[in-house]
This record gives structure tokens, C-alpha cells and sequence, in this order.
């Protein structure tokens, strides 16, 4: 285990494009495991195939072939005065949103479609998936839905990778953005080395090799995640250290009541590796953009961050913030990741954004 802990080859600290050569070294070498040891991930159980769960949802079909299933909240579409749609976080499913007071929701005109994301419940996989992918599946479902030539976009947690890529890939059809406890890819070029590595490894080693392996040689990260014996992400097993109480409390009693476990099975029905490991590759692998590098977009974009978050480094997101001065940074003292579970703060998004 001490070789694991401390192995250079995967370290943060080498993550700069040219910086080092044993990111691209542990890429070749992931692949080549790969190849000649490791068995590829299991098929997935297709939602409507034979032996695959059923279509209870209702879904729209995309452009290539696939379909994105949804729900909808607040009020009628033909009645919104604002239409948004929702992108769910790990482990999450259309089923989610930021949970305003239906009496808000009414009063602001707010019409919300949450989707399950590629792989993700009964939405089928993409073996392409990516950040501009998941963008694209944003506005073909706005498209498909007829929420007109702009609407807004909300993201929480790991699904906000959607939201960077509409700001990227689509800005012109965004109304507005919201991001909610946003991830952050530990390599993107504009965080310093030594801050995102200093932050980096504070993390349970498994979470740190579970993220190196994601983004240096994700061809294993099925494998990987599978070996009981090496470490992997304390998030999937739900045992990450959670400094804020409500956090923790939450997380204990899902797990006490079965719903943490509910949760997962709904999310990972097809497979968990089109889900929860695809997530992982497409969020911690290597982006085509760095969203500090993002120009000022044609429309207002809000970031809530909790500062005794413990999946989501709070130093970086206030760097990540610093850098864009069009941002509308919003820190929540004493909050954890955690944030549809705060009380009221639905409501005060929602005004925020629409007020």
C-alpha cells in the first residue's frame, strides 16, 4: 500500500500538459494493461431491450438514435415564464432538482425539466460521452421539449460539467446559469500545480487513485474499481469524511433507511460503469476547454458553494471564481455539499436568478 500512496507516476502534482512525461507514460501504460490483462466492462442492460429494465419514464429520442428520459416541476410548460433545465449530480437521477416551495415556483413562473443523464437511470448510455456531449443532450432535450430558443440551465455538483459545456458549446441559447456546489477537475490548466496538488492529496488515498486513474488511464477504471483490494473512491462507498453535520446526517440516514442504496440501483440500472464510472472519466479526464478560460457569456451565470464542503475543495472554487469576474459567486458559511437539502435555499436560487 505505501508503494500505492506514493507512486509518482499518477501524482497530481505531474498533471500539466508537458510539465512531465508520466501522465502520458501511465495513459500508455493503462491502455496497454488493458489490452492484454484487463477484461472489458460488462455490457450494459439497455432500458426497453430484452432482459434490460423497463421504460416507465417518459423519454425523447435524440438526433443519433439514443433517449434521454425526464421529469417535469413547477408549473405548466404553456403557462412558464421561465423554462429550466436540471442536471443532476453523481448518483443522482431526473427525479432531482433544487427543490423550491411549489408556492415560489408559481409565483416566479418556473417550469423545470430534470433528465437522467446519459447511462445514467433510464436514459441510454453513450460510449462517446463528454462534456460537449452532455451540452449538446441539454439542448437537444430543450429542442425536443419546445422550451424555445433560449431557456435557463441548472446544474448541481458533478452534473454542473453540463453547465460549463452549454456556456462553452451553446452559449447562445442560454437565458442563464446556475451551478451548485460545482466539481472541479483538479487539472485544469488555470488552477497553480501547487494549490490543486496540496488540495489534491489531502483527499482518502483511494479517491486520489480512483481520480488518477480517471484521468491517466481510464481504459482501467472499470477494472480498477472492481479489485476489492486496491483503493478506490470513498464517494461510490459513500464513507467520504464529511466535515459538515448536516451532510453526515443526511448520508447516515439514507444508508439507515435503504435509500442510499435505492438510489444507486435506480442510477445504475444499465450498469455502473456507463453511469458512475463514466462520470467519473468524462468530469476528471482531459476537457477540451478550461472554464477559467471561458469568455464573458451572453447571460448571467450564479455559483453557491458551501464552505465546509467535503467533496468539493472550497479554496478552488474561490480561485476558480477570481478568474472569472463575470461570475456571481454566492459562499454559504457553515454548508456542506449537500445543497438541494438546505432549507430555503431552493427558493432563494430561484429568486436569484429570476427575481
Amino acid at each position: 500500500m505505501e508503494l500505492l500512496t506514493t507512486a509518482p507516476m499518477l501524482n497530481c502534482a505531474a498533471k500539466r500538459a508537458g510539465g512531465s512525461a508520466l501522465g502520458p507514460l501511465a495513459g500508455a501504460l493503462g491502455s496497454w494493461i488493458a489490452r492484454a490483462v484487463v477484461p472489458p466492462p460488462p455490457p450494459p442492460r439497455i432500458c426497453g431491450s430484452p432482459g434490460g429494465p423497463p421504460v416507465a419514464a417518459p423519454r425523447v429520442r435524440l438526433r443519433d438514435g439514443r433517449h434521454l428520459a425526464y421529469a417535469e416541476s413547477g408549473v405548466r410548460k404553456e403557462d412558464a415564464r421561465y423554462k429550466v433545465v436540471f442536471s443532476h449530480g453523481f448518483t443522482g437521477s431526473r427525479l432531482d432538482s433544487v427543490r423550491p416551495s411549489p408556492e415560489v415556483a408559481e409565483e416566479l413562473g418556473v417550469y423545470m425539466v430534470g433528465f437522467d443523464r446519459a447511462g445514467y437511470g433510464e436514459s441510454d448510455p453513450n460510449p462517446n460521452r463528454s462534456v460537449k456531449s452532455a451540452a449538446l443532450d441539454v439542448e437537444e432535450l430543450a429542442d425536443a421539449l419546445g422550451l424555445g430558443p433560449k431557456f435557463y440551465v441548472i446544474g448541481i455538483s458533478l452534473g454542473c460539467h453540463a453547465v460549463w459545456g452549454a456556456l462553452k458549446y451553446i452559449p447562445e441559447g442560454i437565458a442563464g446559469a446556475a451551478m451548485m456546489a460545482p466539481v472541479v477537475n483538479y487539472w485544469w490548466p488555470g488552477f497553480p500545480t501547487d494549490l490543486a496538488a496540496e488540495v489534491y492529496n489531502k483527499q482518502e488515498v483511494g479517491d486520489q487513485w480512483a481520480l488518477r486513474v480517471s484521468h491517466h488511464a481510464p481504459s482501467i477504471l472499470h477494472w480498477w474499481m472492481e479489485q476489492s483490494w486496491l483503493p478506490t473512491s470513498t464517494v461510490v462507498a459513500g464513507t467520504t469524511p464529511l466535515p459538515n453535520k448536516r451532510d453526515a446526517e443526511i448520508r447516515k440516514n439514507m444508508k439507515a433507511d435503504g435509500s442510499f442504496q435505492k438510489k444507486m440501483d435506480l442510477a445504475t440500472q444499465q450498469g455502473i460503469h456507463e453511469s458512475y464510472y463514466r462520470d467519473m472519466m468524462v468530469m476528471f479526464g482531459k476537457w477540451e476547454f478550461d472554464p477559467m478560460s471561458l469568455p464573458k457569456p451572453p447571460c448571467p451565470v450564479h455559483i453557491w458553494q458551501g464552505d465546509e464542503d467535503g467533496l468539493v475543495p472550497v479554496v478552488l472554487q474561490r480561485y476558480l471564481v477570481s478568474r472569472l469576474s463575470w461570475a456571481n459567486y454566492h459562499e454559504l458559511p457553515g454548508t456542506g455539499h449537500f445543497l438541494s437539502a438546505v432549507p430555503g435555499l431552493g427558493d432563494t436560487v430561484l429568486r436569484t436568478i429570476f427575481g
